[in-house]
């Protein structure tokens, strides 16, 4: 499909040629003249909005659900409490942990003090080689019991802070699946889950030969614009760029699957919501345009038929491009010519007709003329 802008059309309805007396005369047709216009190609898809990031938030401790810090389906930021989980099992072994590292640290204490002592007394031999080697390894016994109990120590304070369950990003919170007072589990259930809003994902399926209008655009320097549109609103009056494709294409289907990213800052945009999306194919150009409908198929053959300024009826090949909004982009006639767009079964080639000019609506449908009122009937 395609968007375009007039450039330059003269096509003022003119009066109907006069019959010849008697009534007959060469058919009458309605023309319209052979348009230049602004071109810019698109194609249009079905897209799905999705998420830049989504979480799952679980519990990373077992415990008792002591509160719920937020509402149902409110806007969260990232390092907000969510969740609290009973504290005091975890800080009971926090404080377990801190005397067995006190403990252990004593008693690495003394097995170094020993040690030392070792140390002086063994070139006086006053004590054994045996005894040495003991108390060798009884302070390195004593540094690693240390070195245990300090771990131990920091994943019973890292299980304290997993009580505390904060919103890893920004974005809107769905509803809690618990309330205080439940049990959970490590990682069971998923307590709630949160998807970003600002910015947003629309996913859509390129056809092949849509994509390879795009490749030809990037390799000419020029990015594709991606505009989209709810399907409650005019147009496309959203602006996007692609920002992902995917690297091989879908045999079954001939698609590809493309990705467009656009900016939500007032969260309009929601996960999962339909809409529309028109990619540009290139830059504005210049086209000759004329109405589908004038177009005829002569065996293998796209014709038009011309008619000239002495009414006779002319066939002409032309080779149709893009189509948009029911006017097809040609090669082969000139703006200004006159082509046939009603009454085609009425002009013959070779054959003069009585051309009436018309102008043409947006769809390139003739606007015609209003019927001339009957003469009254005499008496």
């Amino acid at each position: 499909m395609l968007t375009f802008a007039i450039a330059c059309a003269g096509c003022n309805p003119a009066q109907a040629p006069a019959q010849p007396p008697g009534g007959a005369g060469p058919p009458q047709v309605l023309v319209a003249p052979v348009m230049e216009r602004t071109v810019e190609e698109f194609e249009e898809f079905s897209a799905r909005l999705a998420a830049v990031e989504q979480v799952e938030v679980r519990a990373r401790v077992a415990g008792t659900l002591d509160k719920v810090h937020f509402r149902d389906g409110e806007p969260v930021r990232k390092d907000e409490l969510l969740f609290t989980i009973d504290p005091r099992p975890f800080a009971a072994e926090v404080a377990r942990s801190s005397a067995s590292v006190a403990s252990a640290r004593s008693q690495a204490q003394l097995a170094r003090a020993q040690l030392a002592r070792a140390e002086q007394l063994l070139p006086m031999r006053a004590i054994s080689e045996q005894e040495a080697d003991e108390r060798r390894a009884a302070a390195a016994n004593a540094g690693s019991s240390l070195r245990a109990a300090e771990a131990a120590l920091e994943t019973a304070r890292l299980n304290l802070g997993f009580t505390r369950i904060l919103a890893p990003i920004d974005g809107r919170a769905s509803r809690t699946a618990l309330t205080a007072g439940n049990l959970v589990s490590v990682n069971e259930p998923v307590l709630t889950t949160i998807v970003s809003l600002d910015p947003i994902y629309a996913y859509f399926d390129a056809s092949e030969a849509a994509w390879l209008k795009y490749g030809q655009a990037a390799a000419d320097n020029s990015a594709p614009v991606v505009r989209m549109g709810l399907f409650n609103e005019q147009g496309f009056p959203h602006t996007g760029r692609i920002d992902f494709v995917d690297n091989r294409l879908n045999p079954g289907t001939g698609s590809i699957q493309v990705r467009a990213v656009f900016q939500n800052p007032d969260g309009r945009f929601t996960p999962g919501m339909s809409a529309r999306v028109r990619v540009g194919a290139g830059k504005p150009y210049k086209g000759t345009v004329v109405p589908d409908r004038a177009i005829n198929t002569d065996q293998t053959r796209k014709v038009v038929l011309v008619v000239g300024p002495k009414g006779i009826v002319e066939p002409r090949e032309v080779k149709p491009g893009a189509l948009v909004n029911g006017m097809r982009v040609v090669s082969g006639v000139r703006p200004g010519e006159h082509i046939v767009v009603d009454g085609l079964q009425r002009a013959m080639p070779g054959a003069p007709v009585t051309p009436q000019v018309v102008a043409l609506d947006d769809q390139g449908v003739p606007i015609k003329p209003p019927a001339a009122p009957a003469a009254p009937e005499k008496r």
